[in-house]
């Protein structure tokens, strides 16, 4: 199995390089990208609580916990990227990290903790914005913020605002923040 790797581009374990095994829907965020994220996050997440829904690479989770996170749960399916991103783990010494194999839909649909930032990056293809945006809610924090990576500029469903947009080649990314609290059948079926 071929690995790749990308390089961890802030905080305390600035230019330290994680691998990533070959998979054809795994892309990591790039460096640009994540840049400006974590401009528009703050360069210190310290005592912050992150899920990384769609981990792959763990580029998001690694960076988010190498500028302080408190907890960061990858959530990811494959398991060749599982072994990857615990080898990372342990090379980091990321104690803070926890990874789940999983699917991410089966996953939040159970027992919810609540989580300041929330990474979503599914494969383009995935076509699971609808169910994403249906499940998430309990797992935010009141002010919690939730960066979204697309193939395409996303729609703010009901009872969302996206309040920062990029878009840097054919990767659209946003934060979002709820903007309601209350009920939640009021998220659209279609983006």
């Amino acid at each position: 199995m071929k690995l790749n790797r990308v390089r961890v581009i802030g905080g305390a374990w600035r230019s330290r390089m994680i691998t990533f095994p070959d998979h054809k829907d795994l892309r990591p965020t790039p460096d640009r990208v994540r840049e400006t994220l974590f401009n528009w996050l703050g360069q210190d997440l310290s005592g912050r609580r992150c899920l990384d829904l769609f981990a792959g690479s763990g580029a998001l989770g690694f960076e988010a916990a190498s500028r302080g996170a408190q907890q960061v749960l990858m959530v990811e399916r494959e398991r060749s990227a599982c072994a990857t991103l615990e080898a990372n783990r342990k090379t980091l010494g990321a104690s803070q990290v926890q990874i789940v194999r999983a699917d991410v839909l089966q996953f939040l649909r159970g027992g919810p903790s609540v989580y300041d930032v929330v990474f979503l990056d599914p494969p383009f293809a995935a076509g699971v914005w609808d169910a994403l945006f249906e499940l998430l809610p309990p797992w935010l924090a009141t002010d919690a913020c939730v960066y979204c990576e697309s193939g395409a500029t996303l729609n703010a469903p009901a009872g969302w605002e996206i309040f920062k947009y990029g878009r840097a080649g054919q990767v659209h990314y946003q934060l979002l923040k709820r903007i309601a609290h209350d009920d939640q059948s009021s998220v659209p079926r279609h983006l």
